[in-house]
Protein backbone atom coordinates (compact mmCIF):
# COMPACT_ATOMS: atom_id res chain seq x y z
CA UNK A 1 0.00 0.00 0.00
CA UNK A 2 2.76 2.48 1.02
CA UNK A 3 4.50 1.74 -2.28
CA UNK A 4 1.13 2.65 -4.11
CA UNK A 5 0.17 5.81 -2.69
CA UNK A 6 2.88 8.32 -3.88
CA UNK A 7 2.43 7.05 -7.55
CA UNK A 8 -1.35 8.72 -7.41
CA UNK A 9 -0.97 11.83 -7.29
CA UNK A 10 1.36 11.46 -10.55
CA UNK A 11 -1.47 9.11 -12.70
CA UNK A 12 -4.38 12.15 -11.72
CA UNK A 13 -3.51 15.49 -12.55
CA UNK A 14 -6.69 16.89 -12.34
CA UNK A 15 -7.70 15.48 -8.84
CA UNK A 16 -4.28 16.79 -8.20
CA UNK A 17 -5.51 20.79 -9.87
CA UNK A 18 -8.46 20.49 -8.03
CA UNK A 19 -6.80 19.39 -4.93
CA UNK A 20 -4.97 22.80 -5.14
CA UNK A 21 -7.85 24.90 -6.08
CA UNK A 22 -10.24 23.94 -2.99
CA UNK A 23 -6.91 24.34 -0.36
CA UNK A 24 -6.66 27.62 -1.84
CA UNK A 25 -10.16 28.59 -2.23
CA UNK A 26 -10.18 27.32 1.21
CA UNK A 27 -7.24 29.87 2.61
CA UNK A 28 -8.85 32.95 0.60
CA UNK A 29 -12.30 32.92 1.83
CA UNK A 30 -10.63 32.30 5.42
CA UNK A 31 -8.95 35.78 4.34
CA UNK A 32 -12.14 37.28 3.06
CA UNK A 33 -13.47 36.78 6.75
CA UNK A 34 -10.74 37.79 8.83
CA UNK A 35 -10.64 41.04 7.13
CA UNK A 36 -14.65 41.12 7.49
CA UNK A 37 -13.98 40.24 11.13
CA UNK A 38 -11.12 43.09 11.49
CA UNK A 39 -13.20 45.84 9.30
CA UNK A 40 -16.23 45.49 11.65
CA UNK A 41 -16.27 48.79 12.34
CA UNK A 42 -16.91 49.32 8.72
CA UNK A 43 -19.61 47.47 6.92
CA UNK A 44 -18.09 45.13 3.68
CA UNK A 45 -20.07 44.03 0.84
CA UNK A 46 -19.39 40.02 2.27
CA UNK A 47 -21.35 38.37 -1.22
CA UNK A 48 -19.30 40.52 -3.17
CA UNK A 49 -16.18 39.78 -1.20
CA UNK A 50 -16.84 35.85 -1.19
CA UNK A 51 -17.92 35.80 -5.26
CA UNK A 52 -13.93 37.41 -6.24
CA UNK A 53 -11.79 34.64 -4.49
CA UNK A 54 -14.45 32.24 -5.97
CA UNK A 55 -13.80 33.46 -9.28
CA UNK A 56 -10.13 33.71 -9.30
CA UNK A 57 -9.93 29.97 -7.85
CA UNK A 58 -12.04 28.67 -10.61
CA UNK A 59 -9.88 30.58 -13.35
CA UNK A 60 -6.85 28.50 -11.74
CA UNK A 61 -8.05 24.99 -13.35
CA UNK A 62 -6.20 26.52 -16.97
CA UNK A 63 -3.38 28.20 -14.70
CA UNK A 64 -1.21 25.35 -16.78
CA UNK A 65 -2.83 25.80 -20.41
CA UNK A 66 -3.17 29.72 -19.77
CA UNK A 67 -1.02 30.94 -17.42
CA UNK A 68 -0.80 35.15 -18.42
CA UNK A 69 -4.47 34.91 -18.45
CA UNK A 70 -5.50 33.47 -15.29
CA UNK A 71 -2.59 35.89 -13.71
CA UNK A 72 -4.80 38.60 -15.35
CA UNK A 73 -7.72 37.26 -13.74
CA UNK A 74 -6.48 36.54 -10.47
CA UNK A 75 -4.95 40.07 -10.43
CA UNK A 76 -8.18 41.48 -10.90
CA UNK A 77 -10.07 40.11 -8.83
CA UNK A 78 -7.66 40.88 -6.36
CA UNK A 79 -7.54 44.45 -7.02
CA UNK A 80 -11.17 44.25 -6.97
CA UNK A 81 -11.29 42.81 -3.40
CA UNK A 82 -8.67 45.97 -2.44
CA UNK A 83 -11.63 48.49 -3.60
CA UNK A 84 -13.96 47.08 -2.11
CA UNK A 85 -11.69 47.67 1.25
CA UNK A 86 -10.49 44.36 2.14
CA UNK A 87 -7.09 44.10 3.46
CA UNK A 88 -4.86 42.77 0.91
CA UNK A 89 -3.32 39.96 3.06
CA UNK A 90 -1.71 36.50 1.95
CA UNK A 91 -4.18 34.68 2.30
CA UNK A 92 -6.68 37.01 0.33
CA UNK A 93 -3.98 37.23 -2.27
CA UNK A 94 -3.35 33.54 -2.74
CA UNK A 95 -4.86 32.89 -6.05
CA UNK A 96 -2.92 35.88 -7.66
CA UNK A 97 0.22 34.38 -5.91
CA UNK A 98 -0.08 30.92 -7.16
CA UNK A 99 -1.09 32.11 -10.60
CA UNK A 100 2.17 34.31 -10.04
CA UNK A 101 4.35 31.56 -9.19
CA UNK A 102 2.66 29.39 -12.06
CA UNK A 103 3.96 32.06 -14.33
CA UNK A 104 7.58 32.11 -12.84
CA UNK A 105 8.03 28.60 -13.68
CA UNK A 106 7.83 29.05 -17.60
CA UNK A 107 11.43 29.25 -18.99
CA UNK A 108 10.85 32.79 -20.75
CA UNK A 109 11.95 34.31 -17.79
CA UNK A 110 11.09 38.54 -19.41
CA UNK A 111 7.88 37.61 -19.57
CA UNK A 112 7.97 36.23 -16.08
CA UNK A 113 9.65 39.22 -14.77
CA UNK A 114 7.58 42.00 -16.60
CA UNK A 115 4.29 40.13 -15.64
CA UNK A 116 5.47 40.27 -11.92
CA UNK A 117 6.33 44.01 -12.29
CA UNK A 118 2.66 44.47 -13.66
CA UNK A 119 0.92 42.47 -10.96
CA UNK A 120 3.04 44.36 -8.77
CA UNK A 121 2.15 47.57 -9.83
CA UNK A 122 -1.66 47.14 -9.81
CA UNK A 123 -1.61 45.89 -6.38
CA UNK A 124 0.62 48.76 -5.18
CA UNK A 125 -1.95 51.44 -7.27
CA UNK A 126 -4.68 49.54 -5.36
CA UNK A 127 -2.94 50.39 -2.27
CA UNK A 128 -2.05 53.70 -3.28
CA UNK A 129 -5.62 54.91 -3.99
CA UNK A 130 -7.66 53.00 -1.20
CA UNK A 131 -4.89 53.98 1.44
CA UNK A 132 -6.21 57.36 2.98
CA UNK A 133 -3.23 57.71 5.39
CA UNK A 134 1.04 57.34 4.53
CA UNK A 135 1.29 55.23 7.41
CA UNK A 136 -0.95 52.76 6.25
CA UNK A 137 1.11 52.54 3.23
CA UNK A 138 3.48 49.48 4.56
CA UNK A 139 0.16 47.30 5.37
CA UNK A 140 -1.58 48.28 2.13
CA UNK A 141 0.90 49.01 -0.59
CA UNK A 142 4.51 48.18 -0.05
CA UNK A 143 3.14 44.63 1.37
CA UNK A 144 0.87 43.55 -0.96
CA UNK A 145 3.26 43.96 -3.78
CA UNK A 146 6.06 42.74 -1.72
CA UNK A 147 4.60 39.65 -1.83
CA UNK A 148 3.82 39.24 -5.72
CA UNK A 149 7.91 39.77 -6.31
CA UNK A 150 8.37 37.07 -3.67
CA UNK A 151 6.14 34.51 -5.29
CA UNK A 152 7.51 35.80 -8.43
CA UNK A 153 10.89 35.14 -6.86
CA UNK A 154 10.15 31.56 -5.27
CA UNK A 155 8.53 30.45 -8.68
CA UNK A 156 11.83 31.64 -10.89
CA UNK A 157 14.46 29.71 -8.23
CA UNK A 158 12.19 26.23 -8.71
CA UNK A 159 12.71 26.25 -12.55
CA UNK A 160 16.68 27.33 -12.19
CA UNK A 161 16.49 24.29 -9.97
CA UNK A 162 14.53 22.19 -12.32
CA UNK A 163 16.59 23.68 -15.15
CA UNK A 164 19.44 22.21 -13.59
CA UNK A 165 18.55 19.20 -12.76
CA UNK A 166 17.47 18.59 -16.63
CA UNK A 167 21.26 19.97 -17.49
CA UNK A 168 22.68 17.70 -14.68
CA UNK A 169 20.55 14.68 -16.24
CA UNK A 170 22.12 15.47 -19.82
CA UNK A 171 25.40 16.16 -18.75
CA UNK A 172 25.07 13.00 -16.76
CA UNK A 173 23.87 10.61 -19.92
CA UNK A 174 26.32 12.32 -22.21
CA UNK A 175 29.41 11.10 -19.62
CA UNK A 176 27.82 7.42 -20.05
CA UNK A 177 27.74 7.93 -23.03
CA UNK A 178 31.64 9.00 -23.50
CA UNK A 179 32.38 6.75 -21.37
CA UNK A 180 30.97 3.80 -23.34
CA UNK A 181 32.25 5.26 -26.45
CA UNK A 182 35.84 5.42 -24.56
CA UNK A 183 35.80 2.00 -23.43
CA UNK A 184 34.78 0.79 -27.15
CA UNK A 185 38.01 2.55 -28.64
CA UNK A 186 40.08 0.48 -25.74
CA UNK A 187 38.61 -2.59 -26.70
CA UNK A 188 38.67 -1.72 -30.21
CA UNK A 189 42.81 -0.84 -30.25
CA UNK A 190 43.15 -4.18 -27.49
CA UNK A 191 41.71 -6.19 -30.53
CA UNK A 192 43.67 -4.63 -33.09
CA UNK A 193 46.97 -4.98 -30.85
CA UNK A 194 45.91 -8.47 -30.65
CA UNK A 195 45.33 -9.42 -34.58
CA UNK A 196 48.90 -7.35 -35.04
CA UNK A 197 50.45 -9.55 -32.99
CA UNK A 198 48.86 -13.06 -34.11
CA UNK A 199 48.99 -11.91 -38.14
CA UNK A 200 52.76 -10.31 -37.85
CA UNK A 201 53.80 -13.32 -35.59
CA UNK A 202 52.69 -16.15 -38.21
CA UNK A 203 53.00 -14.30 -41.51
CA UNK A 204 57.09 -13.51 -40.82
CA UNK A 205 57.38 -17.83 -39.62
CA UNK A 206 55.10 -18.05 -43.02
CA UNK A 207 57.37 -16.50 -45.05
CA UNK A 208 60.57 -17.43 -43.24
CA UNK A 209 59.58 -20.79 -43.73
CA UNK A 210 59.21 -20.42 -47.95
CA UNK A 211 62.22 -18.38 -48.23
CA UNK A 212 64.12 -21.03 -46.76
CA UNK A 213 62.18 -23.42 -48.89
CA UNK A 214 62.83 -22.36 -52.03
CA UNK A 215 66.52 -21.60 -51.18
CA UNK A 216 67.19 -25.60 -50.27
CA UNK A 217 64.78 -27.05 -53.13
CA UNK A 218 67.49 -27.26 -55.28
CA UNK A 219 70.50 -28.33 -52.76
CA UNK A 220 68.57 -30.15 -50.39
CA UNK A 221 65.33 -31.19 -51.41
CA UNK A 222 64.49 -33.36 -48.91
CA UNK A 223 64.85 -30.39 -46.00
CA UNK A 224 62.63 -28.33 -48.14
CA UNK A 225 59.85 -30.55 -48.63
CA UNK A 226 60.00 -30.98 -44.94
CA UNK A 227 60.08 -26.73 -43.99
CA UNK A 228 56.38 -26.92 -46.89
CA UNK A 229 54.73 -29.36 -44.97
CA UNK A 230 54.95 -27.67 -41.54
CA UNK A 231 53.62 -24.71 -43.29
CA UNK A 232 50.05 -25.71 -42.58
CA UNK A 233 50.70 -25.92 -39.10
CA UNK A 234 52.08 -22.35 -38.61
CA UNK A 235 49.10 -21.52 -41.10
CA UNK A 236 46.39 -23.20 -39.09
CA UNK A 237 47.47 -21.48 -36.17
CA UNK A 238 47.22 -18.05 -37.91
CA UNK A 239 43.71 -19.39 -38.49
CA UNK A 240 42.84 -20.27 -34.58
CA UNK A 241 43.97 -17.25 -33.16
CA UNK A 242 42.71 -15.69 -35.59
CA UNK A 243 39.07 -17.21 -35.17
CA UNK A 244 39.47 -16.85 -31.50
CA UNK A 245 40.22 -12.83 -31.62
CA UNK A 246 38.14 -12.00 -33.77
CA UNK A 247 35.41 -14.04 -32.35
CA UNK A 248 35.10 -11.71 -29.60
CA UNK A 249 33.33 -8.93 -32.22
CA UNK A 250 30.70 -11.34 -32.36
CA UNK A 251 28.46 -10.77 -29.58
CA UNK A 252 26.01 -13.85 -30.44
CA UNK A 253 29.24 -16.19 -30.71
CA UNK A 254 29.72 -19.11 -27.75
CA UNK A 255 32.67 -18.43 -25.96
CA UNK A 256 32.98 -22.23 -25.33
CA UNK A 257 33.95 -22.55 -29.25
CA UNK A 258 36.44 -20.47 -29.04
CA UNK A 259 40.45 -21.03 -28.59
CA UNK A 260 41.42 -19.91 -25.07
CA UNK A 261 44.18 -17.36 -24.91
CA UNK A 262 47.72 -18.35 -25.39
CA UNK A 263 50.25 -18.17 -21.98
CA UNK A 264 53.38 -18.84 -21.10
CA UNK A 265 52.46 -22.39 -21.58
CA UNK A 266 52.93 -22.26 -25.18
CA UNK A 267 56.22 -21.07 -25.45
CA UNK A 268 57.99 -24.96 -26.55
CA UNK A 269 54.92 -24.73 -29.25
CA UNK A 270 56.12 -20.90 -30.02
CA UNK A 271 59.97 -22.18 -30.08
CA UNK A 272 59.00 -25.12 -32.22
CA UNK A 273 57.63 -22.69 -35.25
CA UNK A 274 60.09 -20.40 -35.18
CA UNK A 275 62.73 -23.51 -35.37
CA UNK A 276 60.52 -24.30 -38.54
CA UNK A 277 61.33 -20.94 -40.05
CA UNK A 278 64.86 -21.25 -39.57
CA UNK A 279 65.20 -19.27 -36.18
CA UNK A 280 66.86 -20.83 -33.27
CA UNK A 281 65.29 -19.78 -29.88
CA UNK A 282 67.58 -21.06 -26.81
CA UNK A 283 64.80 -20.39 -23.74
CA UNK A 284 66.13 -20.19 -20.16
CA UNK A 285 64.31 -20.01 -17.14
CA UNK A 286 65.67 -18.12 -13.40
CA UNK A 287 63.74 -19.00 -10.28
CA UNK A 288 60.59 -20.78 -9.53
CA UNK A 289 57.90 -20.24 -11.97
CA UNK A 290 54.58 -20.06 -10.84
CA UNK A 291 51.04 -19.65 -12.41
CA UNK A 292 50.16 -16.10 -13.52
CA UNK A 293 46.87 -14.45 -13.97
CA UNK A 294 45.34 -14.83 -17.27
CA UNK A 295 46.03 -11.14 -18.30
CA UNK A 296 49.47 -11.13 -17.34
CA UNK A 297 49.79 -14.32 -18.38
CA UNK A 298 48.92 -13.18 -22.09
CA UNK A 299 50.89 -10.23 -21.99
CA UNK A 300 53.87 -12.06 -21.45
CA UNK A 301 53.61 -14.33 -23.71
CA UNK A 302 52.76 -11.66 -26.56
CA UNK A 303 55.59 -9.56 -26.00
CA UNK A 304 58.26 -13.09 -26.45
CA UNK A 305 55.77 -13.85 -29.45
CA UNK A 306 56.73 -9.98 -31.08
CA UNK A 307 60.01 -9.70 -29.69
CA UNK A 308 61.01 -13.25 -31.78
CA UNK A 309 58.97 -11.93 -34.84
CA UNK A 310 61.18 -9.51 -34.94
CA UNK A 311 64.02 -11.01 -34.95
CA UNK A 312 62.31 -13.36 -37.87
CA UNK A 313 61.88 -10.02 -40.14
CA UNK A 314 65.06 -7.81 -38.75
CA UNK A 315 67.77 -10.51 -37.64
CA UNK A 316 71.19 -10.65 -39.53
CA UNK A 317 71.98 -13.76 -36.77
CA UNK A 318 69.15 -16.75 -37.10
CA UNK A 319 69.38 -17.13 -33.34
CA UNK A 320 67.88 -15.76 -30.13
CA UNK A 321 67.85 -16.02 -26.56
CA UNK A 322 64.73 -15.38 -24.00
CA UNK A 323 65.28 -15.44 -20.76
CA UNK A 324 62.65 -16.12 -17.91
CA UNK A 325 63.41 -14.74 -14.38
CA UNK A 326 60.92 -15.04 -11.77
CA UNK A 327 61.54 -12.94 -8.26
CA UNK A 328 59.13 -12.04 -5.51
CA UNK A 329 57.32 -9.12 -7.05
CA UNK A 330 58.10 -9.31 -10.52
CA UNK A 331 58.54 -11.17 -14.29
CA UNK A 332 61.39 -9.91 -15.84
CA UNK A 333 61.58 -11.01 -19.93
CA UNK A 334 64.80 -11.13 -21.60
CA UNK A 335 64.89 -11.34 -25.71
CA UNK A 336 68.24 -10.68 -27.26
CA UNK A 337 70.04 -12.04 -30.74
CA UNK A 338 73.91 -12.29 -31.15
CA UNK A 339 75.85 -10.34 -33.96
CA UNK A 340 79.57 -11.80 -34.58
CA UNK A 341 80.14 -8.14 -36.24
CA UNK A 342 79.46 -5.94 -33.42
CA UNK A 343 76.90 -4.09 -34.96
CA UNK A 344 73.29 -3.97 -33.92
CA UNK A 345 71.59 -7.40 -35.39
CA UNK A 346 68.19 -5.69 -35.80
CA UNK A 347 68.70 -2.09 -36.66
CA UNK A 348 64.68 -2.22 -38.45
CA UNK A 349 63.02 -3.60 -35.74
CA UNK A 350 63.98 -0.78 -33.32
CA UNK A 351 63.35 2.12 -35.92
CA UNK A 352 60.75 0.63 -38.40
CA UNK A 353 57.63 2.58 -38.91
CA UNK A 354 55.68 -0.84 -38.03
CA UNK A 355 54.16 -1.16 -34.41
CA UNK A 356 55.92 -3.67 -32.73
CA UNK A 357 57.95 -2.11 -30.05
CA UNK A 358 55.09 0.43 -29.62
CA UNK A 359 52.43 -2.96 -29.15
CA UNK A 360 55.22 -4.37 -26.78
CA UNK A 361 55.39 -1.06 -24.93
CA UNK A 362 52.08 -0.65 -24.43
CA UNK A 363 51.79 -3.84 -23.09
CA UNK A 364 54.01 -3.79 -20.78
CA UNK A 365 52.95 -0.25 -19.15
CA UNK A 366 49.30 -1.26 -19.52
CA UNK A 367 50.61 -4.14 -16.87
CA UNK A 368 52.35 -2.06 -14.72
CA UNK A 369 55.59 -2.48 -15.61
CA UNK A 370 58.31 -1.19 -17.75
CA UNK A 371 59.87 -1.77 -20.90
CA UNK A 372 62.99 -1.32 -22.85
CA UNK A 373 64.45 -2.37 -26.26
CA UNK A 374 67.68 -1.41 -28.26
CA UNK A 375 70.76 -1.77 -29.33
CA UNK A 376 73.36 -4.19 -27.33
CA UNK A 377 76.67 -2.54 -27.17
CA UNK A 378 78.40 -6.00 -28.12
CA UNK A 379 76.18 -6.24 -30.92
CA UNK A 380 73.09 -7.94 -31.50
CA UNK A 381 69.66 -6.16 -29.94
CA UNK A 382 68.11 -7.03 -26.94
CA UNK A 383 64.03 -6.70 -25.29
CA UNK A 384 63.36 -6.43 -21.91
CA UNK A 385 60.55 -5.94 -19.77
CA UNK A 386 59.62 -6.40 -15.91
CA UNK A 387 56.23 -6.95 -15.51
CA UNK A 388 54.53 -6.76 -11.87
CA UNK A 389 53.55 -10.56 -10.07
CA UNK A 390 50.33 -10.27 -8.01
CA UNK A 391 51.34 -9.72 -4.18
CA UNK A 392 50.15 -13.15 -2.63
CA UNK A 393 52.71 -14.42 -4.78
CA UNK A 394 55.92 -15.74 -3.09
CA UNK A 395 59.04 -17.59 -4.83
CA UNK A 396 62.55 -17.69 -4.42
CA UNK A 397 65.82 -16.72 -7.06
CA UNK A 398 68.04 -18.96 -7.77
Amino acid sequence: MSTRWPSRPVGRPGAVEAATTGLVLAFTVGGVFLSYAVMADEPLPLWSGLALPVLACATLLRRRSRPLLVLTVTTACTMAEGFLDYLLTPLLMGPMLVAQYTVSLRPDRRTSWYSALAAAAGIALTGFIVTDSPHEWIIGLVNPAAWVLMAASFGSYVRVRREYAVARAEHVVLEREEEARRRVIQERMRIARELHDVVAHHLALANAQAGTAAHLARTRPEQAVGIIEKLPETTAAALRELKATVGLLRQDSDTDELAPAPSLDELPNLVESCAAAGLDVNVTTHGRPRRLPPGLDLTAYRIVQEALTNVTKHAATRNAHVRLTYTAHYLTLTITNESTDRKPAAPGSGRSGGFGLLGMRERALSAGGTFHAGPRTEGGFEVSCALPLPDSAEGTTT
